[in-house]
């Protein structure tokens, strides 16, 4: 036997979640997961998962990602004959607010965290009145919403900056992070039409950080602060308390990009070298 690691797709309603990591007691996407894939496949150790991007309590995902190593035969057969399984069998078993939409032997230096080059999450608000039908995935704003004034904001946040005013504080754990882009927009089509997009693509995201840039890009939007004011909180050295974070439900994990995968492994050396904590987490 030897021990093969699998890559699973996965998407979660994470309104009835304590959030992704296992915590004893309580209902997690971590837990329920882990619980499932050792059950179905009789495993003798619990299964341990590895994800791209930690959720907090009532964040959804549409596009996380993690991995799971388990024992198998040397076979490559074999390893696709067993993701094939646990991936019907997961798919019998799971509540139907978490879905696994793919399971595959992972390519050789992938790490569901490490390797990866970006997360991207998007967060919606609504300023007129709310679709009671959307309401567990969008958060509903008390004034108008000026989008220019919040998308000329929003262009600060690109570029490697210091994002301490907009992060809870964990000890020893940096706030540095890359912002790949950042796009404000109003939705004209489909169920959500009228509504905002808030969209950050980063290759990391520290902890309530996206529900914080949200919070201060609205109240720009919502003429409370200017664009200079958003603009200078990128000058603080810690948490800004007329930052406002926004609850949970209005975020979802949307995808998490990964290089080539002769690029996977010296990726992960790149992305550990540029943690000065190993230990910190995603967003949200």
């Amino acid at each position: 036997m030897t021990v093969t690691r699998f890559r699973l797709d996965l998407a979660y309603d994470g309104a009835a979640f304590h959030g992704w990591a296992r915590q004893e007691g309580l209902r997690t996407v971590q837990g329920v997961l882990e619980h499932w894939i050792t059950t179905v496949l009789r495993l003798s150790e619990p299964a341990h998962l590895t994800v791209a991007g930690r959720t907090d309590a009532g964040v959804h995902a549409r596009g996380q990602v993690a991995h799971v190593d388990l024992p198998t035969d040397t076979a490559a057969s074999d390893a696709d004959a067993l993701a094939a399984h646990l991936a019907h069998r997961l798919g019998r078993v799971l509540p139907d607010d978490v879905v696994v939409t793919s399971v595959s032997p992972a390519p050789e230096g992938f790490d569901a965290r490490f390797a990866a080059m970006w997360r991207r999450y998007s967060f919606r608000l609504a300023d007129a009145p709310l679709d009671p039908l959307l309401r567990g995935s969008v958060v509903a704003v008390d004034r108008p919403l000026d989008v220019p004034a919040m998308a000329d904001a929003a262009t600060a946040l690109v570029g490697l900056h210091d994002f301490a005013a907009f992060c809870k504080e964990r000890e020893g754990a940096t706030t540095i992070r890359d912002v790949l882009g950042c796009a404000v927009t109003r939705v004209d089509h489909g169920e959500c039409a009228g509504t905002v997009a808030v969209e950050l693509r980063a290759d990391a995201f520290c902890h309530s950080m996206v529900r914080s840039v949200v919070g201060a890009l609205v109240a720009v939007g919502t003429g409370r602060r200017d664009v200079a004011w958003f603009a200078g909180l990128l000058d603080a050295d810690s948490r800004a308390g007329e930052v406002t974070v926004l609850p949970p439900h209005g975020l979802v994990l949307v995808e998490v990009g990964y290089p080539p995968d002769d690029r996977l492994a010296a990726r992960q050396i790149e992305a550990r070298a540029r943690r000065d904590n190993p230990t910190a987490q995603e967003d949200a």
